[in-house]
């Protein structure tokens, strides 16, 4: 796997534009932030954070497809699917410093642009912006997370899976169909069941 540094100028417009999302920040401003962030890359099927390791990164893909997931007992369950323009990073094992439960990898070759855990805290601390940019994004995120949560409790089936490929028509063709039925809380069999509908 290739760490890079100094080109993460060719993502900086990338980002600038991410963060405008939740904050109207000035590009001096954000010039502050581009020291302390690193380019990664990942081949298919590399893992980004194994079982039992301390993550210490959070991620903006830039390029490609990560999956998190758990095992639970033989299988696999899938909790995100990050695609260009997400975040992903195992939060709990990120904020408490304790070894991850979740396992992070590429469904396709990737590049995320990081930052790592000491730097955050030293960006929170000495940025003025940092804090303002952080609580939004956080409450944007849970706010996401709450929002899938409960359109799981409130759907059937059928309707979570017309729902989710109605607004991500791509995934089907980027995803393996047993890891989106996983991430739907689809039986596998049920999902191919139900891809007729999409004709």
């Amino acid at each position: 796997m290739e760490h890079t540094n100094p080109d993460i100028n060719q993502y900086a417009g990338y980002i600038y534009k991410y963060i405008q999302q939740y904050v109207n920040l000035k590009e001096q401003n954000f010039n502050q932030f581009l020291p302390f962030l690193e380019v990664r890359r990942y081949a298919k099927k590399e893992e980004v954070l194994k079982y039992g390791q301390t993550d210490d990164y959070i991620n903006l893909v830039v390029k490609g497809l990560l999956r998190k997931y758990v095992l639970v007992g033989k299988n696999e369950k899938t909790l995100q699917l990050a695609l260009e323009g997400h975040l992903i990073q195992s939060e709990i094992s990120f904020h408490t410093r304790v070894p991850s439960t979740v396992i992070i990898n590429a469904l396709e070759p990737s590049v995320v642009v990081s930052m790592r855990y000491d730097k955050v805290q030293f960006v929170l601390d000495t940025i003025p912006a940092a804090e303002q940019i952080g609580r939004e994004m956080m409450t944007f995120l849970f706010i996401k997370k709450d929002a899938r949560y409960f359109s799981q409790l409130s759907h059937t089936t059928r309707q979570r899976f017309l729902h989710y490929l109605k607004h991500h028509p791509h995934m089907i063709q980027r995803v393996p169909q047993k890891i989106l039925a996983s991430y739907l809380e689809i039986k596998p069999e049920t999902f191919s069941r139900l891809k007729h509908l999409l004709k």
